[in-house]
C-alpha cells in the first residue's frame, strides 16, 4: 500500500513543487557569487589587503567543493529534508556574520561556511530525480536546474545593483533573511525522505572513491562539463574586465545589464533535458559541447568596440550560457538514470570535480587577461571545450 503510494507521487510531481524547487536552487546557488563583483569594495572596506583580496571568492568556493565531497553523500543515508533545512540555517547565520562582523578572521570563516551550506542545491536536485518517473525524468531536473543556473547568471548583476543603491553589506543581510525564510517554507512543503541504505558515514566516504573508480560515465560526464565549466567561468571572470576598460568604457550598472542578458541562455536547460528523455544524450552533448566552442570562438574572429561588437559579445554570451546549461542537465540527467541508493554520491562527485575546473578556469582567466589581455584568455579559454569534445568522440556509442 504505502509503496503503491510512493509510485503515484513520483509519477505526479506537481508543478507547484517543481517551480518550489527550481526557484530555491537558484536562490541558494546565488549565494556563491555575491561577492564576486565586490571583491575590491570589500576588501577596502574589511581592510583586506590587494594581495589577499582573492580570499573572498576562494574560500566560498573551496567551501563549496568541501561541502560536495562531505556533506552531500550524507543524502545517501539521512532523512533529505532535515539535512536541506539544517543547510539552509546555518548558511543563513554565516550570511547575517559577513554582513556584521568588523573581524577579518570571522569574515573569511563565515565565506567558508556560506559556500558549505550552499551545497542544500546538490541535495535538493537529486531529491527533485527521486520525486520523478524514469520517462520525466529529464525534464523536471531540466527544469530544476534552469532555476539553479538563473540564480549563477543573476547573483552577479544582483549583487552589484544593490551595493549600488544601498551597500555591499545589504546584499548579504537580504539574502540571509531570504534563505531562512526558504528553510521554513521546505521545511512545511517538502515531503519526507529517508534513503533505505544502511551505511556508517566513514564508510559512505569511503565509498566514493570506489564509485568513481568503476562508474566509468561518471569520470566522463564530469571531465565533459569541468571543461565547459572551465571555459564559462573564465568568460565571466574576465568580460567585465573587458567591458569595463577604456575600450567600451561600461559602468557597472551597464555590466549587470550585460550579465541579465546572458540568463537567456539558460533556457536550454529544460529543453535539453525533454532531449535526453526522448533518448537523444548523445547527439545533444556533442551539439552543447560545440555551441560552447563556437561562443568562445566568435569573439575570437570579431574583435571590435563598436556597436558589431557589443552584439557579438552578447551572442557569445547566450551560446556560452545554453551551451553550459545544456550540457550540465544531460549530464545530469544520465547520472540520476544509475542507481537510486548512490545517486547523492554520483552528483556531489561529479559537482565537485566539474567545480574544481570553474575554480581552474577563474584563476586562468584573471591572469591571462592581466598578462595577454582579452584574446589571450580567449585563446586559453576555447582549450578546455576543445579537450572535452576530444574527449567526447571517444566514447562508444
Amino acid at each position: 500500500m504505502v509503496d503503491t503510494k510512493k509510485q503515484t507521487i513520483e509519477k505526479n510531481i506537481p508543478s507547484w513543487l517543481t517551480i518550489l524547487l527550481a526557484t530555491a536552487c537558484g536562490i541558494i546557488v546565488a549565494n556563491l557569487y555575491y561577492a564576486q563583483p565586490l571583491v575590491g569594495v570589500i576588501s577596502s572596506s574589511i581592510g583586506l589587503s590587494a594581495n589577499s583580496s582573492g580570499l573572498i571568492v576562494t574560500l566560498t568556493q573551496i567551501g563549496y567543493v568541501a561541502g560536495l565531497l562531505f556533506i552531500v553523500p550524507l543524502g545517501d543515508i539521512l532523512e533529505n529534508r532535515k539535512l536541506i533545512v539544517s543547510s539552509l540555517l546555518i548558511t543563513a547565520v554565516a550570511l547575517a556574520t559577513t554582513a556584521m562582523t568588523k573581524q577579518i578572521l570571522l569574515f573569511l570563516v563565515a565565506l567558508f561556511v556560506i559556500g558549505l551550506g550552499s551545497v542544500a542545491t546538490q541535495v535538493l536536485v537529486p531529491f527533485a530525480s527521486y520525486l520523478a518517473s524514469d520517462s520525466s525524468r529529464g525534464r523536471v531536473v531540466g527544469n530544476v536546474m534552469s532555476g539553479l543556473l538563473l540564480g549563477i547568471m543573476l547573483s552577479r548583476p544582483l549583487s552589484s545593483l544593490v551595493a549600488d543603491f544601498l551597500g555591499w553589506h545589504e546584499i548579504f543581510i537580504l539574502s540571509a533573511i531570504t534563505i531562512l525564510v526558504l528553510a521554513i517554507v521546505l521545511s512545511k512543503v517538502l515531503p519526507t525522505r529517508k534513503p533505505s541504505a544502511d551505511t556508517h558515514y566513514i564508510a559512505l566516504l569511503g565509498s566514493m572513491w570506489h564509485l568513481l573508480r568503476t562508474t566509468p560515465i561518471l569520470r566522463r560526464r564530469a571531465v565533459y562539463h569541468a571543461g565547459v565549466f572551465a571555459s564559462f567561468s573564465l568568460f565571466w571572470t574576465t568580460v567585465p574586465q573587458l567591458l569595463t576598460s577604456p575600450a567600451f568604457h561600461f559602468s557597472q550598472k551597464e555590466v549587470a545589464v550585460f550579465a541579465l542578458v546572458g540568463v537567456a541562455g539558460a533556457v536550454a536547460a529544460p529543453i535539453a533535458g525533454r532531449i535526453a528523455d526522448s533518448g537523444l544524450t548523445r547527439p545533444a552533448t556533442g551539439i552543447a559541447l560545440l555551441t560552447v566552442i563556437i561562443s568562445l570562438l566568435l569573439p575570437l574572429i570579431i574583435q571590435t568596440s563598436s556597436p558589431i561588437g557589443i552584439a557579438v559579445l552578447v551572442v557569445s554570451s547566450l551560446l556560452l550560457d545554453a551551451g553550459v546549461s545544456a550540457n550540465l542537465v544531460i549530464s545530469q540527467r544520465t547520472l540520476f538514470s544509475l542507481s537510486p541508493e548512490v545517486r547523492s554520491r554520483l552528483n556531489g562527485l561529479f559537482m565537485a570535480i566539474f567545480f574544481f575546473g570553474g575554480a581552474i578556469g577563474s584563476a586562468i582567466g584573471g591572469w591571462t587577461y592581466a598578462i595577454g589581455g582579452w584574446s589571450t584568455s580567449l585563446w586559453v579559454g576555447i582549450v578546455f571545450p576543445i579537450f572535452s569534445i576530444f574527449y567526447f568522440a571517444t566514447e562508444k556509442k
